[in-house]
């Protein structure tokens, strides 16, 4: 039986950029269809992993960014990130 692969960084480890670029790497293996089953099932369950992982990483990103924007008006209130301003 294969044993699953392992990156050379631990997922939590992982940049957003790496884990983004892994994730896109499993689709495209897992839509070629030549995986067997159990690989694809593995491939699977390391793409979760690392979706939850950018998920992860895109709120902290974002609370930085309110951090950030409530520092530099002077407020004491939180101000969300509102993309529709920035532009």
């Amino acid at each position: 039986m294969n044993k699953p692969r392992k990156s050379a960084d631990a997922p939590a480890e992982m940049k957003f950029e790496q884990a983004l670029a892994r994730l896109e790497k499993i689709v495209s293996e897992m839509e070629s269809a030549e995986l067997p089953l159990d690989e694809v099932l593995q491939r699977y369950e390391e793409g979760v992993r690392l979706a939850q992982l950018c998920s992860s990483k895109l709120e902290e990103a974002q609370k930085k960014i309110e951090i950030l924007a409530r520092k530099a008006d002077g407020s004491k209130t939180l101000q969300p990130f509102d993309e529709e301003s920035q532009r």
